[in-house]
């Protein structure tokens, strides 16, 4: 029968599953697959699985379950295998590289840290700081007619919002990466300045929450949304 996996973890790890149900419209009870030094939580599915909202909860409480008694390894939303005879073949073939993932994850969970700016406040600036720039809107607002002047301001400030916008990203990641055993940075969206996981260790949790609180009210005019602990998705 098909199986959702959920995540890998070690044999010894007390895998609590108790009460636990899985993803579909007729959930499974979640159960354990053991090969080995190695453990596959899984759950029987019978149909394609959604991202539906129901579906997501329970592949997140499975995690955080498993992720309160020891280390884990988090699978993405959506990964299936044919039966339990596959999965044990995957746990035995790349136990090395799996026993490796989670020494290297021990103790440690992941934050995610995205961050915006006030565009008008940072447009302002810019506005004040480029001389160049003062001076066309100057030229455009006293009423200038040359159709370059748009232009050429557009292409300035949209030149000089990339530039600071990079610059302070590198800034704001540097500030935190020192206290994260690694980290990963991804492209930034609906109007992000900044999109950065970071693996932190439980030894310097109270350390790193305090550099987020410190880091927000030290930055002005950007907004910060810290998230976690989670699983570590980003570093498996």
């Amino acid at each position: 029968m098909p199986l959702y996996v959920y995540s890998i973890i070690a044999a010894a790890h007390p895998c609590r599953l108790d009460g636990l149900t899985g993803v579909g419209k007729e959930p499974a009870p979640v159960r354990a697959v053991t090969a080995g030094p190695l453990t596959a939580v899984v759950s029987d599915v019978d149909e394609e699985i959604r991202p539906r909202r129901r579906d997501l909860v329970a592949h997140q409480d499975v995690q955080d379950r498993l992720m309160a008694d020891g280390t884990v390894l988090p699978l993405q939303f959506g990964y299936t295998a044919p039966d339990d005879r596959a999965v044990t073949q995957v746990l035995l073939e790349h136990a090395d590289g799996y026993l490796e993932a989670l020494d290297r994850l021990r103790g440690c969970a992941e934050y995610h840290v995205k961050a915006s700016q006030d565009e008008d406040a940072l447009l302002r600036e810019i506005l004040l700081q480029s001389d160049r720039a003062r001076q066309l809107n100057d030229r455009i607002r006293a009423g200038d007619a040359d159709p370059r002047l748009p232009l050429e301001l557009g292409e300035l400030v949209a030149g000089e919002v990339a530039e600071r916008q990079e610059s302070l990203a590198a800034q704001l990641v540097q500030s935190l990466v020192s206290l994260a055993e690694d980290h990963s940075v991804r492209a930034p969206a609906d109007g992000d300045i900044l999109n950065v996981s970071l693996l932190v260790h439980a030894d310097k949790k109270d350390a790193f929450l305090h550099a987020e609180v410190r880091l927000a009210e030290q930055v002005e005019g950007v907004q910060f949304r810290f998230n976690g602990p989670l699983p570590p998705y980003s570093f498996v």
